[in-house]
């Protein structure tokens, strides 16, 4: 899991083809004027096509709805999220367990939990930070598979820098080949924030999604 988008409307203002609402509704209401003006002066006798003007005057009143629609379903949205948010509130220095390989590495060690499909003959666990370098190689034991946890010693002694970091298995069986492990990162929660949209939780220094929250449990 890994691992959240603007307002479409408030894009077409800074030019993305979209249309800002004050401008829709001044030249709805200029239309509007201009179109019984002309109904007001036209020859009884020869009266204007006015199926082009209906035309647009449909269309006006399209993109106005789909404008007021859309402010609907984001005010509708922002609502879910802080509801989102407050019932998350219960998950603060609760331990929750993601469906992700990332973990952060902060005032507490990178935690992972792990699953081989079968019975490996060796494991290697990698981490990786966010610019994709290895910083640490370590075999672990075969057959005390579960949890491994990095307290952030780099392959070279050095201590890497606080942030969210990636765990590999490279898992084999007896005859060399490759065994699928699943891979969940393991931290204590922290705090609960918000974008209006997506709901984060703190964890160890980096934000995880509440979308890949698998398990949450007492602290172990």
């Amino acid at each position: 899991m890994t691992t959240i988008t603007g307002n479409e409307a408030a894009q077409g203002a800074n030019g993305t083809g979209a249309v800002p609402k004050a401008t829709i509704a001044a030249d709805f209401n200029m239309f509007l004027k201009l179109l019984t003006a002309q109904m007001q002066h036209q020859d009884p006798l020869d009266p204007m096509d006015t199926s082009e003007y209906t035309q647009q005057l449909v269309q006006y009143s399209q993109v106005e709805q789909s404008i007021q629609q859309t402010g609907k379903l984001d005010e509708i949205l922002s609502r879910i999220a802080s509801q989102d948010m407050a019932q998350s509130s219960n998950f603060i220095g609760r331990e929750a367990r993601f469906d992700s390989p990332v973990a952060g590495l902060g005032s507490d060690p990178a935690k992972w939990t792990y699953y081989a499909d079968r019975q490996p003959s060796s494991i290697v666990a990698t981490v990786k930070d966010a610019s994709g370098n290895v910083v640490s190689e370590t075999k672990l034991d075969p057959k005390a598979q579960g949890q491994y946890s990095w307290d952030g010693i780099k392959t070279d002694g050095t201590r890497a820098t606080d942030g969210a970091y990636t765990l590999s298995l490279t898992a084999l069986d007896a005859e060399g080949k490759a065994i699928p492990a699943t891979i969940n990162s393991v931290a204590i929660v922290k705090d609960i924030v918000t974008d209006g949209a997506n709901v984060m939780l703190g964890v160890n220094g980096i934000r995880m999604p509440l979308s890949g929250l698998v398990a949450v449990s007492a602290p172990s």
